[in-house]
């Protein structure tokens, strides 16, 4: 005797996943709410020591300079950000 199991379909396997891993409010709150901190205080801290250190960064003759770190400090303040608000929507 064989038992035949019925596959689900594409759209009745997503609500069972959805229905299985969907977060809480206050879950989603909590990491949004770090990410956006995160990105805020990256951005924050991360220009004011650019800024106490810009002579000694520029007397250092690097090859990278004041608006290559800004350019990274800003990014990476956007990307903790974008991931804060992508916690909150997805």
């Amino acid at each position: 005797m064989s038992r035949e199991v019925a596959t689900p379909t594409f759209q009745e396997a997503l609500k069972q996943d959805r229905a299985q891993f969907d977060d809480c409010t206050p879950c989603r709150v909590v990491g949004s709410v770090t990410f956006l901190g995160l990105g805020l205080f990256t951005y924050v801290s991360g220009h004011s020591q650019l800024k106490a250190q810009e002579a000694v960064i520029r007397n250092s003759k690097s090859m990278f300079g004041m608006a290559s770190r800004r350019a990274a400090i800003t990014s990476t303040s956007a990307v903790f950000v974008g991931l804060g608000v992508y916690r909150w929507f997805a």
